[in-house]
């Protein structure tokens, strides 16, 4: 048996015995790796690793906590009693105390002094943003992934001149590179605003109930170094840089909105990346993988529906509405803090991660995938391209001695005589063989003045220079930069 097929079959036996909804995020979309770092294992064995920090930094400092009490800490960190914790909160209706109880019962020796003048946010708090650090993290590799695999197709299609659009109608032709750039500066910019995110993110640190360390400031008899060395110790200990200068009861809640604003620009970047791959595809320029035996429809056999392209933006759109959640808990924490934000945060903060990550598994997929067809490229602007090199054939029979306004009313004409035949025949665009035909044109060079080349301008060299001096260079501080993940259905 596979693995593909181990997997399948435990997913299968799950969902026979099932009876209560689940997250699609979770089952169908998002990665097992951000699904993991979200469970509640992770979170309580994070909430352990809190009290094991503290309590180091504490006896570091001088308090009266011995080897053995912290090596039965360190013992205990994954001997987590779920059913225990489970009977803890229903009889104390608070689940760090629950688990509190569930850990000192597994290090006896430590139970005095573990949580010992700290309040529920320390671990809680401390463990949002030890989470949300790590998750950071896996957003910025799969971001960084995809800004690869995009950067090579611009590479590739760098000069294959395309059809252009404005308000959706035709406009002065691109190339499918110089396109793919526009895409692919969004990630960039969405990469740049992670990192912001990463270097500012601090910890909660040790701030006491209201954010005055007075509880610590008793623990080491008024000295007020030692609590400032506690907080900043504790902070390095768990992996920052340093603490939040001042809080409250909890870190700035702000910070969960600037997180959730630089999640929900990814959703935007892959939303008008996905939006566009779906109208290229319907005029057949392009197409998203499509596997060999998948179905587009239940119905018409012969469709090959972009559905990864459909799910970008259906996940997409659910991340960009997340951060007005996060942005009104911020502006109601009344004073130094109220609970109103718990149940809420539980639920947004891992959602948004989620569904970032679910939609950067599909940018990856869908953009490492992309199949271009030229010949419709070329097909699809040699249709609109005689109206748009007007001007220059304009000019150029100017040039060539031609009166200005008397070829201008000429070129009208045609042009008006030509869009009327393709919209009330179909028929193809013949405006060239028009002009070909009238003698204050006939003479001029069409094949030349209509090379598709003549109307990209800079498109090529712009996404050489772009390459070269934006995305490699950015690139090459991620030399690791490959994190393929499955996209499951």
């Amino acid at each position: 048996m596979t693995t593909g097929d181990a997997r399948i079959r435990e997913q299968t036996m799950t969902i026979e015995n099932d009876t209560v909804y689940h997250n699609p995020l979770v089952r169908r979309y998002a990665s097992a790796e951000m699904s993991e770092l979200w469970s509640e294992r992770r979170r309580v064995r994070t909430w352990r690793q809190l009290w094991l920090a503290l309590a180091e930094t504490q006896k570091e400092l001088g308090l009266p906590i011995t080897d053995e009490q912290l090596d039965q800490m360190r013992v205990a960190l994954d001997d987590i009693d779920w059913a225990a914790a489970q009977q803890y909160e229903q009889k104390l209706r608070h689940d760090v105390m629950a688990h509190l109880h569930a850990f000192a019962d597994r290090c006896p020796a430590a139970r005095g002094i573990i949580h010992w003048g700290a309040t529920s946010c320390f671990v809680t708090d401390n463990a949002d943003l030890i989470l949300m650090r790590d998750a950071l993290g896996l957003v910025r590799d799969r971001l960084v992934s995809a800004i690869d695999a995009l950067a090579e197709f611009a590479r590739r299609f760098r000069d294959l001149p395309c059809l252009a659009f404005t308000h959706f109608q035709p406009a002065q032709p691109t190339t499918v590179g110089k396109r793919a750039c526009l895409w692919l500066y969004d990630l960039v910019t969405d990469l740049e605003e992670i990192e912001t995110r990463l270097a500012r993110l601090k910890a909660r640190g040790v701030k006491g109930t209201t954010g005055t360390q007075a509880s610590f400031l008793h623990l080491f008899a008024g000295d007020h170094q030692k609590v400032r060395q506690l907080d900043h110790r504790l902070a390095q200990k768990i992996g920052f840089a340093s603490a939040y200068p001042v809080t409250g009861q909890t870190y700035p809640r702000k910070v969960d909105t600037q997180i959730l604003d630089a999640l929900a620009g990814i959703g935007q970047s892959a939303h008008k990346m996905a939006t566009d791959v779906r109208l290229l595809a319907h005029r057949r320029e392009l197409d998203e993988p499509f596997e060999a035996e998948q179905v587009g429809s239940s119905a018409m056999a012969y469709k090959r529906n972009p559905m990864r392209s459909e799910r970008i933006c259906a996940l997409a759109r659910y991340l960009m509405g997340l951060p007005a959640m996060a942005a009104q808990t911020a502006a109601v924490q009344w004073l130094e803090r109220t609970l109103d934000d718990s149940a809420l945060r539980r639920v947004v903060i891992p959602q948004a991660f989620l569904a970032a990550d679910a939609v950067l598994v599909l940018y990856g997929n869908v953009v490492s995938g992309l199949v271009v067809y030229p010949a419709i490229v070329k097909a699809n602007l040699d249709q609109e391209l005689p109206f748009l090199a007007t001007e220059i054939i304009l000019m150029e029979a100017v040039r060539r001695g031609g009166d200005r306004q008397e070829l201008h009313e000429r070129l009208r004409r045609h042009s008006l005589q030509a869009a009327r035949k393709i919209k009330e025949e179909g028929a193809p665009n013949d405006l060239l063989e028009r002009l070909k035909a009238d003698p204050a044109f006939a003479q001029l060079p069409f094949d030349s003045l209509c090379d598709p080349k003549r109307f990209v301008g800079r498109a090529v060299e712009q996404v050489d220079e772009f390459l070269n001096e934006v995305v490699h260079p950015l690139l090459a501080r991620y030399p690791d930069r490959r994190r393929p993940a499955e996209v499951r259905v």
